[in-house]
């Protein structure tokens, strides 16, 4: 099974794609003429030091992914399935027919425009702390204004948030064995405070027809294939949520036997791809099928957690059956209780979704976490 994966901003550097524009002549000049500049003179050369700037980058990542996936696979067969870690996520459903070079140029031209021009918050990498160990910190210190934007591999995860929450939550991490490396960001992407961002760009979006996907794309927001009616929604949620990449290499691992390629610039992804293999194996547990409703939870844990069960239906409902169930019944902004959390109702941000093949969850707004079904019911 072969998996091709495109990287996101960070992957730039100058020299990249130098032995692709020349290939491709025709859609190099196409890129010129819709950024109005030379995309190889960026690539190559970065004579204004603009390379690292989110306006510059997006286009940048993009045409090199672009026009890398194009040769590789005229040389060669095409991935059984694709993905990409946030911007690369364009990438992956430009490789799958979602859309032309065109359309995917203008799209990160736009989509790099609007986040360069906001300067709120910073991002930081918790190395070597789980998901439940960061979300406990935050909790036991008040740092409320913090999300957790990338789930990398189970020893990095990246959170982002209010500029001096980030600062304040330094030391907090820098205990015991955990590290803490703040990013050279402008902002904090994948954040809340992407908002603005996010309700721009999918206004922008809708100006486009898509095609039906003919390689399984694995959403950023879900860790599942894309359904093709959700692409705006889910590259809009893209720029708020969290990247879930960790649970997506775990779901194409249950797969089969996959082959991952990474297309693009650089080896990051490879790398990262190494610690998840070395961390643990893939579970057993049947994945949920290529057509699955793609959902939109934010921040998944990197591991399972046992899930109480009762024995009051006969036979048991599915996981997926609850979540179909929940689903049909309960919309986004449900209000919800549960004995669990005693002081007050929250609010479901997220569909109801299959973790790991076998786990009802969602994603409750203002706990910073997720909740099995079996917690919580609806206020009335």
């Amino acid at each position: 099974m072969k998996t091709m994966m495109f990287p996101g901003q960070g992957a730039q550097a100058r020299g990249m794609g130098a032995d692709l524009f020349d290939a491709f002549p025709e859609l190099t000049a196409q890129a010129d003429a819709i950024l109005g500049y030379s995309i190889k003179a960026l690539c190559t050369e970065d004579a204004e030091r603009t390379l690292k700037e989110t306006q510059f980058t997006q286009p940048a990542l993009f045409v090199v992914g672009a026009l890398d996936y194009l040769k590789r696979t005229a040389q060669g067969p095409k991935p059984d399935y694709v993905l990409g870690h946030s911007l690369g996520e364009f990438n992956a459903l430009f490789a799958a027919g979602a859309f032309d070079f065109e359309t995917g140029v203008r799209l990160v031209q736009k989509r790099g425009q609007l986040m360069s021009q906001t300067t709120n918050g910073k991002m930081a990498a918790v190395i070597n702390a789980s998901q439940e160990t960061i979300e406990q910190i935050l909790r036991d210190n008040g740092l409320d204004q913090i999300d957790l934007a990338n789930f990398n591999s189970p020893s990095q995860i990246v959170i982002s948030g209010a500029t001096e929450q980030i600062e304040r939550a330094q030391p907090l991490f820098q205990q015991g064995d955990m590290k803490y490396v703040l990013l050279n960001t402008s902002a904090a992407f994948h954040s809340r405070l992407m908002q603005p961002i996010r309700d721009a760009f999918a206004e922008f979006l809708q100006q486009f027809t898509f095609q039906p996907l003919h390689i399984p794309v694995i959403a950023n927001v879900s860790a599942l294939p894309y359904r093709d009616e959700d692409l705006i929604d889910n590259l809009s949620q893209q720029l708020t949520g969290s990247v879930r990449w960790y649970e997506s290499m775990r779901y194409l691992m249950q797969q089969g036997e996959p082959e991952f390629e990474e297309v693009g610039h650089g080896n990051v992804l490879t790398k990262i791809l190494a610690k998840i293999r070395a961390a643990e194996p893939p579970p057993a547990a049947t994945a949920p099928p290529v057509q699955a409703t793609a959902t939109r939870i934010e921040t998944p844990p990197p591991e399972p957690i046992a899930v109480q069960t009762t024995s009051e239906a006969t036979p048991p409902q599915s996981a997926q059956e609850k979540v179909n169930n929940w689903n049909r019944r309960h919309g986004l902004g449900t209000r919800v209780i549960s004995d669990i959390i005693k002081d007050q109702p929250l609010e479901t941000r997220t569909e109801a979704v299959v973790l790991f093949g076998h786990r009802a969850a969602v994603y409750l707004k203002g706990y910073n976490g997720y909740f099995d079904l079996d917690e919580i019911q609806a206020c009335p």
